[in-house]
C-alpha cells in the first residue's frame, strides 16, 4: 500500500500549486479556485487513509521492489461471477438519473429499487440468519 500512498499524497504537491497559481491568472474566478484545491485535500486525504493502511497490513509483493511475478499468485479475492444484483443498481441509476429529465417522482421507486438491489448484492453469500 505504500505506493498507492505515494501516488495519491504526491497529488497534493500538484493540485494546491496548481490550484493557487489557477487562481492567480484567472483573477480569483471562484469554481477553479476553490474547486482545485480541494481536489489537493481529497487527494490528501485518499493517501492519508493508505499510508495508515499501510502501515496496519503486512507487506505484498508489490511493496517489494525485487518481487517477481510468481510472489503475487493465489487468490486475490473472492468474486461472484453470475450476480444479478449490479444490474439491479444499475437500473436503480438509470431510473434517477432519468428521475432529474422527466420528473421527481420517478425517484422514489428509483430509491426503493436501489436499496433492494445494494442489500441483496450485501447478503448474497450470508449462509445462516441472513441466507436468501
Amino acid at each position: 500500500m505504500k505506493i498507492e500512498a505515494q501516488l495519491f499524497l504526491y497529488g497534493i504537491l500538484f493540485f494546491i500549486p496548481v490550484g493557487l497559481i489557477y487562481g492567480f491568472w484567472s483573477g480569483g474566478e471562484a469554481v477553479g479556485t476553490v474547486g482545485i484545491p480541494l481536489v489537493g485535500g481529497l487527494v490528501g486525504m485518499i493517501g492519508g487513509y493508505f499510508a495508515l493502511l499501510a502501515r496496519r497490513i503486512d507487506a505484498r509483493p508489490e511493496d517489494d521492489e525485487l518481487g517477481e511475478i510468481e510472489q503475487g499468485a493465489g487468490n486475490q479475492g473472492t468474486f461472484s461471477p453470475w450476480s444479478w444484483w449490479p444490474l439491479v443498481v444499475a437500473l436503480a441509476g438509470s431510473i434517477a438519473f432519468l428521475a432529474m429529465a422527466a420528473g421527481w417522482w420517478l425517484m422514489v421507486p428509483a430509491a426503493v429499487l436501489g436499496v433492494v438491489g445494494l442489500v441483496g448484492w450485501m447478503f448474497e453469500f450470508s449462509r445462516g440468519q441472513h441466507a436468501h
